[in-house]
């Protein structure tokens, strides 16, 4: 402080005018002090500049902690899927082929093009839908996509009544889906029509799309297997611009009991010793009648109507306990076989 006080102007002039410094003396020390200032403002602006990139380097560091974090959240929720490993696979594949393109193109390398529309093949109920919801969050996390949201379509939202119509109504759900996910279910019906159908120009509005937005839209069209087979061949640009086709197969006896068991757990239930057991015994009985292929949606019926018979049961005692409240038991589940008949085999993807 009092080396500032000294080297101040006006503790100069004061000086100078009553005579206890020189001229000579005022002159260098006035010099002396427009030296000082202009180094200490210099000093300033650099620790200010130093300070400000050691800010920017800890909230870089600290966006790609969270960046990592949701990845690896998303990626936990895929994982947590009961199945589908090989589906699993394919997309940390990409993932990583994309990462991979992105730090390629940082240092100036050459890069691959990446084209994510997929077309998911399998039964209802086989998870093809929960898996697109999760890819939309996934490539908008890694920087593919700007939204990452999922639009659901079907037939009747993409085709029209009259000529023009229907390249107008997909358009405008194009447009809409851009930035995420186009989820198209049941998509070879877009082509059951013949060449007159509607859906005919709905597709070829669907293919000019894939290549004018091809860094700005996952678009998936899932049905079953055979369909979509059969689908790919009614238009010689389809197979080619869907490099990625991938099965769902359908659940094994063991992952429809996995998923009964979550189901359960979901819902703050368990499954009795002798409920366990029982339980394989419906849902075998179910796939060897063919009521379901793998479908998910059938289990979590079976569930929900086995709470509700819970419910009904332990209603009629006079004293429940927490435990009464949380066990479904063999009591809750019979009666299930009988209902297997009237299962609808759920189109639900």
């Amino acid at each position: 402080m009092y080396h500032k006080k000294r080297f101040s102007q006006d503790y100069i002039i004061e000086k100078f005018t009553m005579g206890k410094i020189p001229m000579t003396e005022a002159f260098n020390k006035f010099f002396n002090y427009h030296e000082l200032n202009i180094e200490e403002r210099n000093e300033n602006r650099y620790f200010r500049e130093e300070r400000s990139l050691e800010l920017n380097i800890v909230k870089k560091k600290e966006k790609n902690q969270e960046d990592r974090e949701k990845l690896n959240k998303l990626l936990e929720e895929m994982d947590s899927l009961i199945g589908l490993e090989e589906v699993k696979k394919i997309i940390r594949e990409y993932i990583a082929f994309i990462k991979v393109q992105q730090l390629r193109e940082r240092y100036q390398l050459k890069t691959s093009p990446v084209v994510m529309h997929m077309i998911f093949k399998g039964n209802p109920g086989t998870g093809k839908t929960t898996m697109a919801r999760i890819i939309g969050k996934i490539f908008n996390e890694i920087g593919y996509l700007q939204g990452g949201e999922l639009i659901e379509a079907e037939r009747a939202d993409l085709v029209g009544e009259y000529i023009g119509h229907t390249a107008q109504k997909t358009k405008k759900l194009l447009e809409r889906a851009l930035g995420g996910v186009l989820f198209i279910d049941e998509a070879y019906s877009l082509a059951r029509g013949g060449e007159k159908d509607f859906g005919k120009e709905s597709i070829d509005t669907i293919v000019k799309a894939m290549e004018d937005y091809k860094d700005k839209l996952i678009i998936i069209l899932a049905g079953y297997r055979d369909e979509m087979n059969f689908f790919l061949r009614t238009n010689p640009g389809l197979a080619s611009r869907f490099a990625i086709q991938i099965d769902f197969p359908d659940y094994t006896i063991d992952e429809l009991v996995q998923i009964a068991n979550l189901m359960y757990k979901e819902r703050e239930y368990i499954l009795d010793e002798k409920s366990k057991h029982y339980i394989y015994r419906i849902l075998s009985e179910i796939r060897n009648k063919e009521i379901i292929n793998g479908n998910a949606r059938t289990v979590r019926n079976l569930v929900e109507r086995s709470i509700r018979q819970h419910a009904r049961r332990i209603i009629k005692q006079k004293n429940i306990s927490k435990k009464d409240l949380i066990y479904i038991t063999k009591e809750d589940l019979i009666g299930e076989e009988g209902n297997n008949e009237k299962m609808p085999c759920n189109r639900d993807a």
